[in-house]
């Protein structure tokens, strides 16, 4: 996800995807932790960085402390 993307979304948009990446984001560690290959391998690296960005620009805009 580009940070136009983000930045197009309204405040309560953006918390709902902060959440829903963040939830992601722990099942791919734990499939991970079990042991088990990633079906998507760079999937782990594209959350993480898709999360800095949002939280990037909800602090930006003020949506977050």
């Amino acid at each position: 996800m580009k940070a136009r993307e983000i930045r197009a979304m309204s405040s309560e948009e953006r918390k709902k995807k902060l959440k829903e990446i963040r939830n992601e984001l722990m099942e791919e560690y734990g499939k991970a932790s079990m042991g088990g290959s990633p079906p998507s391998p760079g999937r782990i690296k594209y959350l993480r960085r898709t999360l800095a960005r949002l939280l990037t620009v909800m602090k930006e805009e003020g949506d977050i402390g």
